[in-house]
């Protein structure tokens, strides 16, 4: 006994109980989770769910770290559910709350701290009956998620406790890849953009970001009008912007590094193969593409669209080949799209593939920007899929060159793409690059970021390998199990992912963190830019040297020494 003391003393002294007592543990399963009976002081309209709370008892060194995933009312008398008493009387209202009438919360264990162990465990058991439920504390919390180092990143808070920090680990982040998901208007680029940061601020990995909207390279305007830095201003020696439309960087008053353009030449059918769905491609239409490409090299598309000017060849096409005449036609016809596109261009200055090689051989990331071609979904799903699956496969030859060298070994490439059920939908995510690169997880340096508001139209097999999620509202219950694929305790979770604010909540689960956490993500603002070490212009630059005067010289209207 003196033992047990003397340890529930010290486990005390380690977490200090300064929060409510909620109640108790009356029942329940470690796969089901626990129920607990709340106490006659306790709110329950103070808790919600994805709140912490804390298991403990004093004679054991064990804390279970567990989430409230449901909240209920329950009676000790059916009688009270069928005939409630008069509530006008308030002495009855007191006798009757929390004896016969009483909160319920049901909770899922997460982690086990144990004295005298610095890192939390996993739950392999529960605590027995009548076990003490505490509302988590700061303390509690930086047990489980530790401090922000060099590997850690701070991404927000607990909604519970907003001055306590919940850090990912980035080293295990980039290691697998990421989904950042949530319906629309949920703020998924400021999430991918805060995880972009810690990547960069940290040097976790290079990246390789195909900027649909313009949401990440030099200045992104937001909802309330408001203009917010880009990956460009807060890392300015680290990233490169390249982009498909210079017209629009000009408008944008952004000085692009480098200006992709593509050849026809190097349009492949594979790469077409790519857009099936999205230009309506039959599986006819693309045994035509291969045919023409090896009838007539790597001009077929040229070559093809010509066609249109010579009807008789056309003819001596159909009659030498087994190219059908209604798709050789329906295929052209979806082609001519293609010279609306500006970057698609018979001679193009540059090798792009190359350029963006050797920015991030030199460790520098690229934000691709899509300008006016970011509307045309065509246009991104080519250019994207037309990239990677080159870059991908100089990365493969590079990592195959260096192996036993580790010095000459490429950085961590992780690849940035949005809309991403376009390219990993079950239909032809084990065919694409996309696909490639979620199953072969980091086995070439090569890791996929996907950005998306549909998860459910992403293939299944590709979604049980996106090791971290992080999620913000969605309401759609296929969308929800999606997400939820593979993860412990899903049920409960369910509940949780349904019920987040519209705006910067998000629950974050997988690879990067020790349990499931729902979190009030940081602000995108002059106090984040500070922190990723982002040098102050104009305005902010004159504040910060009025303040800095003043803590000098003692007088903000110091006018210097006679």
């Amino acid at each position: 006994m003196m033992t047990n003391d003397r340890s529930a003393e010290n486990l005390d002294a380690w977490f200090p109980r300064q929060s409510p007592r909620l109640g108790v543990v009356v029942g329940g399963s470690l796969s089901k989770g626990l129920e607990v009976k709340l106490d006659i002081q306790a709110d329950i309209e103070s808790l919600a769910v994805g709140r912490y709370v804390v298991l403990t008892r004093p004679d054991s060194p064990f804390r279970f770290f567990s989430m409230v995933t449901d909240i209920s009312l329950g009676a000790t008398s059916g009688q009270i559910e069928s005939t409630p008493p008069d509530m006008s009387n308030p002495y009855l209202r007191d006798v009757l709350k929390g004896t016969m009438a009483y909160g319920l919360l049901h909770i899922a264990p997460m982690l086990v701290l144990e004295q005298g162990v610095n890192q939390p465990q996993p739950v392999r058991t529960i605590p027995p009956h009548f076990t003490e439920v505490w509302q988590a504390t700061a303390e509690d919390i930086n047990a489980v998620f530790g401090d922000e180092d060099q590997e850690h990143f701070n991404i927000g808070s607990p909604l519970e406790l907003l001055d306590t920090q919940i850090n990912v680990n980035l080293e295990r982040l980039v290691e697998r890849s990421v989904g950042v998901f949530g319906k629309s208007g949920t703020g998924k680029s400021y999430l991918t953009r805060i995880l972009l940061s810690g990547i960069l601020a940290r040097d976790t990995a290079v990246n390789l970001v195909f900027d649909m909207h313009n949401d990440y390279g030099w200045e992104v305007i937001s909802e309330s009008g408001k203009r917010d830095k880009g990956l460009k201003q807060l890392f300015p020696s680290k990233v490169a912007i390249f982009t498909l439309d210079p017209e629009s960087s000009t408008r944008r008053k952004v000085n692009p590094d480098f200006v992709v353009t593509m050849a026809y030449s190097d349009i492949d059918p594979e790469d077409l193969a790519m857009l099936k769905q999205t230009m309506d491609l039959s599986d006819s239409m693309i045994d035509a593409a291969y045919t023409l490409r090896r009838r007539w090299g790597a001009e077929w598309i040229l070559m093809l669209l010509d066609l249109l000017e010579a009807p008789e060849m056309i003819d001596d096409l159909l009659a030498e080949t087994a190219v059908n005449s209604a798709s050789l036609s329906a295929l052209t016809r979806r082609l001519e799209r293609f010279q609306r596109f500006g970057f698609l261009t018979p001679h193009p200055t540059g090798d792009s593939v190359q350029a963006i090689m050797e920015y991030l051989e030199q460790s520098k990331s690229v934000v691709l920007e899509f300008g006016r071609y970011g509307n045309a979904l065509e246009a991104y799903i080519l250019v994207a899929n037309y990239l990677t699956r080159r870059i991908h496969r100089r990365y493969v030859e590079r990592v195959e060159e260096s192996l036993g060298d580790a010095a000459a070994e490429p950085p961590n490439l992780m690849i940035t793409v949005e809309e991403a059920h376009k390219f990993l939908e079950p239909s032809i995510a084990r065919q694409t690059i996309f696909g490639t690169i979620a199953r072969e997880l980091r086995k070439y340096k090569v890791t996929l970021l996907i950005v998306d508001q549909r998860p459910s139209g992403i293939d299944d097999e590709v979604m049980s390998q996106v090791g971290s999620r992080v999620t913000a509202l969605l309401d759609n219950e296929r969308d929800i199990s999606a997400v939820l694929t593979g993860v412990s305790g899903a049920s409960g979770l369910r509940e949780v992912l349904a019920r987040l604010d519209t705006k910067q909540q998000a629950i974050v689960l997988g690879h990067a963190v020790p349990m499931p956490v729902v979190i009030q993500t940081r602000t995108y603002d002059e106090a984040f830019y500070k922190a990723m070490g982002a040098p102050l212009k104009g305005k902010a630059l004159g504040r910060a040297a009025k303040r800095g005067s003043k803590d000098l010289y003692g007088d903000e209207d110091f006018e210097g020494f006679d």
